[in-house]
């Protein structure tokens, strides 16, 4: 796929769910790309998607993420996911929780939204049921600016691999 030949209609079709629910960055990266002709890699359109992202306002990021799903909850149990969420979240093994785990994600992700007033989020590529909970037992312990910062990191790193996945 060439990014230049893309109509803009085309890119947000394209590139619109990167950012979990939010079409808004894609539609503003777009006249940016027209801009660089030499941004033909995943790792270059990536960065113009965060540069727009990052320079959202802060309602805007908190909105952004706010539209992650909790990790193995409601709405992966109800099926409602996104492709990109679902098979993100199966790829780390998620969907294949045993009660014990899921009660300690319910658990972990009750308490992580009543401190920070958002759903936990890491870029889950690389990472097990495990790993995945102790990073959100590790992560209460933040700041809430500090989190808040963590969050927009791991969904820039989620939707560079989603761009790398729709790049190859």
């Amino acid at each position: 796929m060439k990014l230049q030949d893309l109509t803009e209609k085309e890119f947000i079709k394209v590139f619109g769910g990167v950012y979990e629910h939010s079409p808004w960055v894609a539609k503003a990266a777009f006249p940016l790309l027209a801009q660089n002709p030499d941004c033909t890699s995943a790792a270059c359109l990536a960065s113009l998607m965060s540069k727009v992202m990052r320079a959202a306002s802060y309602e805007q990021q908190l909105e952004l993420i706010r539209a992650h799903p909790d990790l193995a909850g409601k709405a992966a149990l109800a099926g409602s996911l996104t492709e990109a969420s679902r098979s993100e979240q199966k790829g780390a093994g998620l969907d294949q929780c045993s009660k014990t785990e899921l009660s300690e994600f319910t658990r972990l992700n009750a308490a992580y939204a009543e401190r920070f007033g958002f759903p936990f989020i890491i870029a889950v590529k690389g990472h097990n049921r495990s790993s995945i909970l102790q990073a959100m037992a590790s992560r209460l312990q933040n700041m809430p600016e500090d989190e808040f910062a963590e969050a927009l990191n791991q969904i820039d790193l989620i939707a560079g691999f989603r761009i790398e996945e729709i790049i190859q």
